[in-house]
């Protein structure tokens, strides 16, 4: 399912957006309960592996489509920047990314 390209995309709905997909991601650890901010570590505080940010890419299409591509995203980052990204940066990249879409 696409996003709605006319909505106005706000970092707060993003960040719920997103912190969902995380609380389910966390669930299947038992990790349910985990405060989820723009600051958090997606490896050091989530405790996040390379096969959860492939569910997580995986979540990212079927909500937001072809406009977020989380591969694309990444794939300018070293490996030690991707252990160290912040829930934060994926944020500002979908509303960038959907804010761009919605330009045309």
């Amino acid at each position: 399912m696409s996003v709605d390209t006319t909505a106005p995309v706000t970092e707060g709905t993003v960040l719920a957006e997103i912190s969902g997909m995380l609380r389910v991601l966390l669930d299947e650890y038992g990790l349910d309960d985990v405060g989820i901010t723009m600051d958090t570590k997606f490896h050091e505080d989530l405790e996040l592996e390379s096969i959860d940010l492939v569910a997580l890419s995986a979540d990212l299409k079927d909500r937001y489509g072809d406009e977020v591509n989380f591969a694309e995203f990444i794939a300018g980052f070293e490996l030690e920047e991707i252990i160290a990204m912040t829930v934060g940066q994926l944020v500002d990249h979908v509303v960038v990314s959907l804010r761009e879409a919605a330009r045309g």
